[in-house]
């Protein structure tokens, strides 16, 4: 099943059924420019067999970045920005994969030493200890109009510079899922209230992206199925925003969850979602956290969908393609370590390694402050910052290295963004 083609509406073939999941890098310039590491990292995962190679976030503002060291596109690219651009994708397309740019929005969930006071649909922090995001600014409706321009240019210049398609990342609490979840957005004109209006901001970006892009250029959206928190956005919602996303001509949907604040795509098999958005413990079993939500979306639209999140036995993957409830498989943080997880599956590994259950990499003395607060979100985080490092070694020498240890990751990974936003204040 894994090696299967696959066509897509707009006709572009994909040659098996594995993605390299999006995973931020954190390996640009301070401003935004792709460096010789990241192309050496998607050099090294474009032979990793993938069909598909998803990037990480590539912002399309310089003032809302998901972290320093992101890739920004948010205007036409100079002489320097445009090379660096080809080389990037060329490195990432030698073997013959599809390379697609995930292109996203921050909005509130900008850090505060990139921006104290990102915009967002409406003036609501992030519920975070800590202290790490500002107060947002409500948006005005210059403000929506310039964010849909922003990702037309972006999706444009992703396709001139060589990216075979893009993915518009309309989950994990971003600016498009802040937009689609009634907490979030609490705005009365017709970007907020009811599910329509609050889904108006992705349908125009989908519509408009298409129209710059022409009707051959793969176009993904990732979507939440749920924010998993009370009030938020609900899976019945999901499935009416899939059925729009069909009719604009969305050739892949990945499905995903979670926002900063109910951090299902961080921590996914240490936390459980709140009680009213309860996920089947068949989908525990099998390993994948949204494979049932696909299975049900499956029998609202008829385009492709992608499941990205705790399958790592190849017999739940075929099992989940075979079954229909999914298309696509995603893959993640395996390819951290194992940098040719797909070939091996391809060649018949039965079960890619877990480096972690979780938290099973922190020391003994913070597992056991876990359940407090700003210890268990730190926790959360230190265990993601194990996962940035391999991807910077692995951009930096080519390969990763099981000795590191997650104290020293967390060291180096903030040391760099430091280091980045320094920079990038004295610079702007």
């Amino acid at each position: 099943m894994l090696d299967q083609h696959l066509t897509l509406p707009c006709g572009a073939q994909i040659k098996n059924r594995l993605c390299k999941a999006a995973m931020t890098e954190g390996l640009a310039t301070a401003q935004g420019i792709p460096t010789e590491a990241l192309q050496r990292l998607y050099s090294v995962w474009s032979d990793s067999g993938a069909g598909i190679l998803l990037s990480g976030n590539v912002q399309i503002d310089a003032d809302h970045l998901e972290r320093p060291g992101n890739v920004v596109i948010d205007k036409e690219p100079d002489d320097e920005m445009r090379a660096a651009l080809t080389a990037w994708t060329q490195a990432g397309t030698q073997h013959g994969n599809h390379f697609w740019a995930q292109i996203s929005h921050a909005g509130r969930q900008t850090q505060k030493m990139i921006n104290p006071h990102p915009k967002a649909p409406s003036a609501i922090k992030l519920g975070l200890p800590g202290g790490q995001f500002g107060e947002p600014v409500a948006m005005t409706e210059a403000d929506i109009e310039a964010v849909i321009s922003g990702f037309v240019l972006c999706a444009r210049v992703c396709k001139d510079v060589g990216f075979t398609g893009v993915q518009i990342h309309a989950a994990h609490g971003y600016l498009i899922s802040q937009f689609l979840s009634p907490r979030s957005n609490q705005r009365d004109d017709q970007w907020g209230g009811s599910l329509e209006n609050r889904a108006r901001l992705l349908l125009s970006i989908v519509r408009k992206v298409r129209s710059a892009v022409g009707p051959d250029f793969p176009i993904s959206v990732k979507l939440n199925s749920a924010d998993f928190q009370r009030g938020g956005f609900e899976f019945t919602d999901s499935l009416q925003v899939a059925q729009w996303l069909e009719a604009a001509s969305v050739d892949l949907l990945e499905i995903s969850g979670g926002t900063y604040e109910q951090p299902k795509l961080l921590n996914m098999e240490g936390l459980e979602p709140v009680e009213e958005q309860a996920i089947a413990a068949s989908t525990r079993a099998r390993e994948a956290y949204f494979v049932d939500f696909a299975q049900a979306m499956h029998k609202q639209v008829n385009i492709p969908l992608m499941v990205t999140g705790g399958l790592r036995q190849k017999a739940a993957m075929d099992e989940a393609l075979a079954s229909g409830s999914a298309d696509v498989i995603g893959i993640g943080r395996p390819m951290c370590v194992m940098t040719d997880a797909p070939k091996k599956l391809l060649d018949g590994l039965e079960e890619l390694p877990r480096y972690e259950n979780e938290l099973s990499l922190l020391p003994q003395w913070l597992k056991g402050l876990e359940y407090f607060g700003l210890i268990r979100t730190l926790a959360t985080f230190a265990t993601q910052y194990w996962y940035y490092e391999q991807i910077a070694l692995i951009g930096r020498t080519g390969a990763a290295s099981n000795d590191l240890s997650v104290f020293s990751a967390t060291k180096q990974q903030m040391r760099e963004a430091s280091m980045l936003a320094t920079a990038r204040k004295k610079s702007a």
